[in-house]
């Protein structure tokens, strides 16, 4: 089981008990602002993700992790790596994927940017992994300071042509 804790969260696989937390994140449509505007309408959406990502965690070593607010023990979102192995994003495939995905209350703490770090490091000393990415949409100033905060690289914008967005493209390699 995956576990990773900073100072103030704990990021661990997903559990069916999360869909409640996850369905709150999700279906937010000020969440998904910068992600296609489409939100998740109903909890079996978000089950359907948890599941998703516990066979990633099988098959990949990892995915989307939890997010856990250790203070209050509040779910809050998720954060993590995930293997991109069923899109193609500027021309690429089958690579690691820095995320972060948060409650609006939860915005502005540093969350992103904490628990984000925590998930480059674990993807650089527990996976080996020579080189991770990020992808945020252009317009997504917060997300950018954060994948920059991290450690990440802004390297160009792209068009993703399948949901008609304007991307930017970021990675960083294992030292």
């Amino acid at each position: 089981m995956i576990r990773i804790e900073t100072e103030r969260l704990i990021l661990r696989e997903f559990i069916d008990s999360d869909v409640d937390g996850l369905f709150e994140l999700d279906s937010n449509p000020i969440v998904h602002k910068y992600l296609g505007n489409n939100p998740v309408k109903n909890k079996d959406e978000s089950y359907k993700y948890i599941q998703d990502c516990k066979l990633k965690y099988k098959a990949h070593g990892m995915c989307r992790l939890a997010v856990i607010e250790k203070k209050t023990g509040n779910f809050i979102g998720w954060s993590g790596l995930r293997f991109i192995d069923d899109y193609v994003f500027n021309k690429h495939t089958n690579f690691y994927d820095v995320g972060y995905r948060l409650i609006p209350k939860y915005w502005g703490k540093g969350y992103a940017t904490e628990s984000g770090i925590a998930s480059v490091n674990y993807g650089f000393k527990t996976l080996n992994l020579d080189t991770i990415y990020g992808i945020t949409e252009i317009g997504n100033e917060a997300s950018h300071k954060a994948l920059l905060k991290i450690g990440l690289d802004y390297i160009e914008d792209f068009n993703y042509e399948k949901e008609q967005l304007k991307l930017r493209w970021y990675s960083i390699k294992n030292k």
